[in-house]
């Protein structure tokens, strides 16, 4: 693996590799971005290629003894801190893992280098223990943070790091990787895209999940026939859905893409942009018999319904009164 193998992110990989051909690489980086966009996966061959024996224009060789136990986890001098608590880095996680072990030297490179995945689940303690290493660091240590939340970080931390932050992905690239590297058919390729806005991990992850398949083909079923379906039928699919091990957010997302279509094909009547090309039929009759407004007040619904369930408001009411602002405007 090197840096040619991260999609996109190309003035964040720039940055990185000027800073390990430059000799000027920082005691302290944060790397900021979504989950699932691959944090892990820069940080660990940003270590590699800082580690390697052989490293050739800032690249890992992937060849070295070095590179080898990068490859595989097991580089003495790259050290992935773990938390025996979810959902929470404790003040002791960070003196009996980082504190305690920096001032000893690095045991066969350079550099000593420390990963924090998931670094916004350091409680306060926890970074303030860690700004005294920020504070005073020896001249072999490299601390990297990553976060999915720069600002739950304190702006002492944030002011002694340099903080790079990841883009989205063009949903070219995005459909390129899916079709040429996991072989993903077009029609699916475009789905995945449309949810992962931007985030190749999210859409590697989507476009490999047998759930998020039996979902989508659950929630356009109900689609299709809601507008024949009574009251009693809506309420046993509600309870359906919140039997999903899925995030409902992803399940609403299938609905506004759905409408998305109707909408763009109402104004456009053209196929080539829509996401379920496949469900052409249904998608034109849809948009026949709806109104611009009634199209429009399905979106809304959509919108409140994410922010009542954010609100954590009753999840069963909330999706009732969803599906039957759909239903009337069928």
């Amino acid at each position: 693996m090197n840096f040619n193998d991260i999609i996109g992110q190309e003035k964040l990989k720039e940055h990185l590799i000027t800073a390990i051909l430059t000799d000027k690489i920082s005691h302290a980086y944060i790397i900021n971005g979504e989950r699932s966009m691959g944090k892990e996966f820069i940080a660990s061959i940003f270590a590699a290629a800082i580690q390697c024996e052989d490293s050739k224009d800032a690249q890992p060789c992937n060849e070295c003894h070095s590179c080898k136990q990068a490859g595989t986890s097991n580089h003495p001098d790259i050290i992935f801190l773990t938390h025996e608590k979810p959902g929470l880095i404790s003040v002791d996680d960070i003196r009996r893992q980082i504190n305690s072990d920096v001032d000893i030297k690095p045991y066969k490179s350079d550099k000593k280098i420390y990963i924090i995945n998931e670094a916004e689940k350091m409680t306060p303690q926890a970074q303030n223990a860690l700004l005294k290493t920020f504070e005073e660091p020896p001249s072999y240590a490299v601390i990297i943070l990553l976060t999915a939340n720069a600002e739950a970080l304190l702006p002492t931390i944030l002011s002694r790091a340099i903080v790079v932050n990841m883009k989205p992905v063009s949903d070219a690239e995005v459909k390129e990787y899916l079709m040429d590297v996991m072989e993903i058919p077009d029609y699916k390729a475009d789905i995945c895209v449309a949810f992962a806005r931007g985030n190749i991990g999210r859409a590697r992850l989507l476009a490999a999940s047998e759930e998020f398949e039996k979902v989508k083909e659950q929630a356009i079923k109900l689609l299709k026939n809601i507008g024949g379906m009574e009251i009693n039928e809506i309420i046993a699919a509600i309870r359906m859905i919140n039997e999903y091990k899925f995030d409902v957010g992803d399940y609403l997302d299938i609905l506004a893409i759905w409408y998305r279509d109707v909408l763009l094909f109402k104004a456009t009547r053209d196929l080539s942009h829509l996401i379920f090309k496949e469900e052409y039929h249904y998608i034109k009759r849809i948009a026949d018999t709806c109104t611009y407004e009634g199209i429009e007040e399905v979106i809304e619904a959509l919108e409140k319904a994410k922010d009542r369930l954010k609100a954590n408001v009753n999840f069963e009411l909330t999706l009732e009164l969803l599906l039957l602002t759909i239903k009337e405007n069928e």
